[in-house]
């Protein structure tokens, strides 16, 4: 039972509280209207895509741009930024009693704080505008006089 005890207080002390509590990873949900728009995500391990509505799940240390595109409709590109949450921060505040400098460096250099904004990314496309129509030129003919 001591043993078991030691091994839960060292992974206590080896871990960030945000990083127990809140995990190194989030789903980042994209929806567009139109729906079945291609979301390009990238700055992930592997960049991937996937058919709007989806949720994406990404690293919370992550820099992450999502690139929207559908045939008649303008290309959109968001990046996403990273902010220090409500539970983020609470959890990486909870080091101080748990987890201690050690834990305060995992949590940082995992992002465990962090989540990402905004989400859900919600856009609406724009549609693609037509171009410009030529003016209509008119030649104006002088009428015919009749040869006699």
């Amino acid at each position: 039972m001591r043993s078991l005890g030691g091994a839960v207080l060292a992974a206590l002390l080896l871990s960030g509280c945000a990083s127990v509590t809140r995990g190194t990873t989030e789903n980042i949900s994209i929806a567009t209207t139109p729906s079945g728009a291609k979301a390009d995500v990238s700055g992930t391990e592997a960049p991937f895509s996937c058919v709007t509505p989806c949720v994406v799940e990404v690293n919370r240390n992550a820099d992450i741009t999502v690139s929207l595109s559908k045939e008649g409709f303008e290309p959109q590109i968001i990046p996403l930024t990273r902010e220090v949450s409500g539970s983020g921060g609470a959890g990486f505040a909870g080091n101080l009693l748990l987890g201690g400098v050690v834990g305060m460096g995992v949590d940082a250099a995992t992002g465990a704080a962090m989540d990402h904004k905004p989400n859900p990314v919600v856009v609406t496309l724009q549609p693609v505008a037509p171009p410009p129509r030529a003016p209509v030129v008119r030649h104006h003919r002088k009428p015919r006089v009749p040869v006699s």
